[in-house]
């Protein structure tokens, strides 16, 4: 007798969503070739309904936790997982990829028939990455990054009008196929020396055996935090995000920045603090050197750079360094909470850019944004208040993010690593400021006015979400408490 495995279509209900409204757009695009706004309300529509299952899963998985029956939480023999931590991180996913898509929306206009087929990769990157932060096996993991990935490398280069482009597309495919490759093998040692993908199987494992040769297994941790660490910019494997920032459409590419951090943090934290987190004697000075060459190499980076894109790639390899800090700190809330507000931030930033510089992103030299704050006031306001909350600016929601990771890793007794953290914060001010002055202190270059879209809709909620949950963020850092790895 053979035993069919058990389906949970609720575990992957959001990711069916995605990936079935894909197909839709495609479809639809191809019988009735839509008005832009017909495509726009469509993809709403999609996402709106991939939210709202999300919320679903939500709601069944604070009634699974009540009763204690967390076995309920792991479905598809054991590869997804519907525990908060998942959950909340898919809902960013899904407001990040709402966020991204309104900031790029003139993009996708302007490519014509080639508007559905952008949109139709969006949803499925988002897809991608939604699998990867509910996957509870490794291997599962690494499907979701390939598909996630592979969705952002052709993303990458579709403004091929611009020779930046492509070699945007072909850097990331190239430098990221090779990450991918260093995290598989890692994968491979972990199997080797723990026999099992599943990450709370490696955890049961680890706890219930005393490993005599443990080498293959740290060697395998170091691979895969290697693996990652591309995904997520930080330090030293960050070489290719500013010319894939520089090269890629302006309009998405602070969506495809936005879902790999958010995707590849999640992911270092399950594998880190619920797998092998009684082996963290071990992986936590390396991933400590890794936080602190994030910060210091991406705030010192970013000061000399005179385009803004490539300025805000060297930030995020800073940030990338920070949001390390909770890892280190070992309290997923703080991490959830960066990253939701980080990811709000960087697209809002991004939708600035695909304002100034059109939306396939030209041109973005420092140059341009010279008298901004009397050509376009709301403009340079909404970027001004963006740009002091990633620098961390008190009552906005970027100091209350700063703050908790800090005070997680102080907590864990690295306080060496928390003073090397403010004074690269401090020093990211710099460049921050930088922008700023330029904008309001000298005088306007181009005086044609710009002509604000839907990104007026992105910039509403990316500056509202600012200053709200730098004021007021005890909703949000509720729901980031209650939204535990099991």
């Amino acid at each position: 007798m053979i035993t069919p495995p058990e389906i949970s279509w609720v575990a992957i209900a959001p990711d069916l969503a995605l990936a079935i409204g894909a197909a839709l757009v495609l479809l639809v695009d191809v019988q009735w070739k839509p008005a832009p706004r017909v495509l726009g309300w469509l993809v709403g529509a999609i996402l709106a309904v991939g939210a709202g299952l999300t919320i679903l899963q939500w709601e069944q998985g604070a009634d699974a936790l009540a009763s204690g029956d967390t076995e309920s939480l792991v479905a598809f023999s054991g590869l997804i997982t519907m525990d908060g931590f998942a959950i909340f991180s898919r809902f960013v996913l899904i407001a990040a990829t709402g966020l991204g898509l309104a900031a790029g929306w003139r993009f996708v206009v302007s490519l014509g028939r080639r508007g559905a087929e952008a949109t139709a990769l969006v949803l499925l990157a988002t897809t991608g990455f939604s699998l990867m932060v509910a996957a509870n096996n490794l291997v599962m993991l690494f499907l979701g990054l390939e598909v996630g990935s592979i969705a952002l490398y052709v993303l990458a280069g579709l403004a091929r009008e611009r020779r930046e482009s492509e070699e945007a597309a072909i850097k990331y495919f190239l430098l990221g196929s090779f990450a991918s490759a260093v995290f598989i093998y890692g994968v491979a040692l972990i199997y080797a020396g723990t026999g099992s993908f599943e990450i709370l199987g490696i955890r049961q494992h680890l706890n219930d055996f005393v490993i005599s040769s443990p080498a293959v297994i740290y060697i395998g941790i170091g691979l895969v935090v290697a693996g990652l660490g591309f995904k997520v910019s930080a330090a030293p494997f960050h070489t290719w995000a500013p010319d894939v920032y520089q090269g890629a459409p302006a309009g998405l590419v602070g969506y495809m920045a936005a879902v790999a951090k958010v995707a590849g943090f999640a992911a270092i934290a399950r594998i880190l603090l619920t797998a092998f987190s009684d082996l963290a004697d071990t992986w936590l000075p390396v991933v400590a050197g890794i936080s602190v060459l994030s910060m210091v190499l991406g705030s010192v980076l970013a000061l000399v750079q005179g385009d803004v894109r490539r300025l805000l790639a060297y930030s995020g390899v800073a940030h990338a360094g920070f949001i390390m800090t909770g890892v280190v700190g070992g309290a997923t809330d703080g991490v959830l909470f960066y990253l939701a507000i980080y990811a709000i931030q960087l697209v809002g930033a991004f939708a600035v850019v695909a304002v100034v510089s059109g939306p396939d992103g030209a041109g973005s030299s420092l140059e341009e944004y010279r008298g901004l704050g009397r050509r376009s006031p709301l403009l340079a306001g909404a970027f001004t208040i963006l740009l002091l909350g990633m620098g961390g600016l008190p009552i906005t929601s970027g100091f209350v993010a700063k703050f908790g990771v800090f005070t997680d890793a102080w907590a864990q007794g690295y306080q060496w690593l928390v003073i090397v953290a403010v004074i690269a914060s401090v020093v990211a001010f710099a460049f921050y400021i930088r922008v700023i002055v330029v904008m309001y202190m000298d005088d306007a270059g181009d005086e044609q006015p710009l002509r604000v879209g839907p990104e007026r809709w992105v910039l509403a909620l990316a500056v509202g979400a600012t200053i709200l949950w730098g004021i007021f963020p005890s909703s949000l850092l509720d729901l980031a408490a209650d939204a535990l790895p099991i």
